[in-house]
């Protein structure tokens, strides 16, 4: 079995983001970038399908500039056995995204695509969704769990009311939560090993996507600063305090 994960390069999670001066985005200069921590995830899952004999080669593929590559090594000291290189500049949107990932799956035949919920730079959670629909693969998202059979896939999600179990037949597109897996941390020996696997790059244009964004931003805005707090001497003021903001 093969499978596909997708990894985006995003503003790590321990780096404070800010707004650029002219308020069209974020700034990106002299921030530290690192893979999103679900597509992390994503490829954990299949690296440990891999050691478990139940799949036979992993390939990554991200899309971005010349930095996405940095995604992709990450994703290759973890255990992956090839990346692919899409290069585009500029904002990609998810639709744009699952249409290029189709034209890789149509490429690459794999079994099983492992992606991340969501990017935590955008949070849009749409793109595992999208490539399903355009390969009318089965899906299982926000995967907890996940097991592999002869006959295709057990997939456990978190839900309001518990915990669902899914059975998909393969292929299949699967987006994983945060209580799938703890990925482990990358060896000296496997970062240097990394570095010597292969990476195709390819451009956008050559899979004949249009990869013009359908929606502008208009304005980025920092959240609005959270107002001070205060303290109370006596538990009858602070039912005051309560009462007074309709709480009680």
């Amino acid at each position: 079995m093969k499978i596909l994960v997708p990894v985006k390069l995003v503003i790590d999670a321990n780096a404070k983001a800010r707004v650029k001066a002219d308020r069209s985005g974020v700034d990106l200069a002299n921030v530290k970038l690192s893979i999103n921590p679900f597509c992390e995830i994503a490829v954990e899952e299949a690296v440990r399908l891999k050691e478990a004999g139940k799949a036979s080669e992993v390939v990554v593929v991200s899309i971005g500039s010349a930095k996405a590559v940095d995604a992709i090594r990450s994703a290759l000291a973890i255990g992956a056995d090839r990346g692919i290189h899409i290069e585009q500049d500029g904002r990609i949107e998810p639709l744009t995204v699952a249409k290029l990932l189709r034209a890789v799956v149509d490429e690459e035949k794999p079994d099983l695509v492992i992606t991340g919920k969501q990017a935590i730079d955008d949070d849009s959670n749409q793109t595992g969704q999208m490539l399903a629909a355009l390969l009318d693969w089965p899906q299982a998202t926000f995967a907890s769990a996940l097991s592999v059979a002869d006959d295709g896939l057990s997939v456990t999600r978190e839900i309001d009311g518990g915990l669902q179990t899914l059975r998909l037949g393969l292929p299949a597109v699967v987006t994983t939560d945060l209580r799938l897996n703890e990925p482990r941390y990358p060896t000296l020996p496997n970062i240097m090993k990394a570095k010597k696997k292969p990476v195709d790059a390819r451009q956008a244009a050559s899979f004949g996507v249009d990869t013009k964004p359908r929606l502008e931003v208009i304005e980025v805005r920092e959240p609005a600063a959270r107002k001070a707090g205060i303290k109370v001497a006596t538990a009858s003021e602070l039912v005051a305090h309560l009462k007074t903001a309709g709480v009680l």
